[in-house]
């Protein structure tokens, strides 16, 4: 068993490529998976960088999600968050509360019931790609498809106003932000918080055919309503319902603009959309840091002890290119077997939504390549703005046209 002794590289570490994860992980996977990195607050945390040892702690229940405790690795000033502010956030939860809320939404999120959304799914694309060709090119994706169509399927799925996503969008962009000020975000989180508190209040007076009618009645009927919790949860399924698969709609039509045998490939054979969208997500793996904990007890991990109280980030990104798991990682193949990728995290904290985060990307990336197939960017791509100052990675902006 050793420690980690002495000066520490700096964290978040950027991406020299915007298709690839940071050089150094790789260099650290293969010379110390579990080291020590300096984040932008000056404090430290532990970094895991191999597939193994990632997946191993994040099983590990000793691992804690809360992120208002001192340790949790924030990339960000943190927010003065109220214990009433942070209520009902799914992933900040341990169990057993994590538990009791999951088993509440869980049902809602089944592969067969997602699957049956798939007609409407559609309906939302081709919509979004009539307005498309409607106004002409040039267009930006990321308004026009790719925030358009996650957003109003979270919103009629939620029962929240779909005229209202400005207000939801905007709010979540300043919080997400890394180069907002803890002002602009708090601002932010309250406005949203409030507005959401008011939306389930609504359910509650007056019940609808929509998922958090479902859930108010559950939770009333389990004798558990609170409106605070209620508004948490909301929050949660909102952003993640929409935020992360619109990056992801994003970055993978970059991408296979810039890679045209890929794309010959995947428009020569639409039928392996679902194999094209795993591996984006591997390739990707936006939500790098997201799989961060406090250790609540001494872990012993890779043969290294990280102490009780310390900061851990799980890197899934350098876990989904590790070369023991994924041959030739820095590699786009959609021939692989990606089904073991790391995109959506792992353990008790996995992505509640990714059944309904690939058939999105399924039906978007291949809808929109078959309606618009001479689609290109107006810019190079180096010139798009990634975002890498941003608690999920992916471009604010692609212009397109045809």
């Amino acid at each position: 068993m050793t420690e980690t002794t002495g000066a520490f590289p700096d964290f978040p570490m950027a991406r020299g490529c915007p298709f690839q994860p940071p050089a150094q992980y790789a260099e650290l996977r293969a010379e110390q998976p579990v080291s020590q990195v300096t984040l932008p607050s000056g404090s430290t945390a532990w970094v895991l960088s191999s597939y193994e040892l990632v997946r191993e702690f994040l099983a590990d229940p000793r691992g804690s999600a809360d992120r208002t405790l001192p340790a949790y690795p924030s990339m960000l000033p943190r927010q003065p968050v109220s214990s009433a502010e942070a209520k009902g956030l799914l992933t900040w939860m341990d169990p057993p509360e994590h538990t009791t809320h999951r088993r509440m939404l869980v049902n809602e999120f089944t592969t067969k019931r997602v699957a049956a959304m798939a007609p409407h799914i559609q309906q939302i694309t081709d919509s979004c790609l009539d307005e498309m060709l409607r106004t002409g090119g040039p267009v930006d994706l990321v308004q026009s498809l790719s925030l358009a169509v996650p957003s109003r399927v979270i919103c009629e799925l939620l029962g929240v106003p779909y005229d209202d996503r400005e207000l939801f969008d905007q709010r979540t962009n300043v919080i997400l932000n890394h180069q907002s000020s803890v002002e602009e975000r708090m601002t932010a989180w309250r406005a949203l918080r409030g507005y959401l508190r008011d939306l389930v209040a609504g359910k509650v007076a007056q019940p609808q055919d929509d998922l958090l009618s479902r859930l108010v009645k559950k939770y009333q009927e389990a004798e558990i309503f609170d409106l605070e919790t209620l508004t948490g949860l909301t929050n949660s399924l909102l952003v993640a319902g929409h935020e992360t698969t619109a990056n992801m709609i994003s970055l993978g039509t970059v991408f296979l603009l810039e890679h045209p045998d890929v794309l010959a490939d995947f428009k020569a054979r639409p039928e392996t959309a679902p194999q094209v969208a795993e591996e984006l997500l591997r390739y990707f793996s936006i939500a790098d840091y997201s799989t961060s904990r406090v250790t609540t007890a001494d872990i012993e991990i890779g043969g290294v002890v990280i102490p009780e109280g310390s900061g851990v980030i799980a890197l899934n990104s350098a876990a989904n290119h590790d070369e023991t798991v994924f041959e030739k990682p820095t590699e786009f193949n959609a021939h692989r077997d990606a089904r073991r990728q790391m995109a959506f995290g792992y353990g008790i904290h996995q992505c509640l939504g990714q059944s309904l985060a690939r058939l999105e990307l399924e039906i978007v990336y291949t809808t929109l390549f078959r309606r618009i197939p001479d689609l290109r960017l107006t810019v190079p791509a180096e010139q798009l703005r990634f975002k890498h100052n941003a608690a999920f990675y992916g471009i604010y902006e692609v212009p397109v046209t045809w």
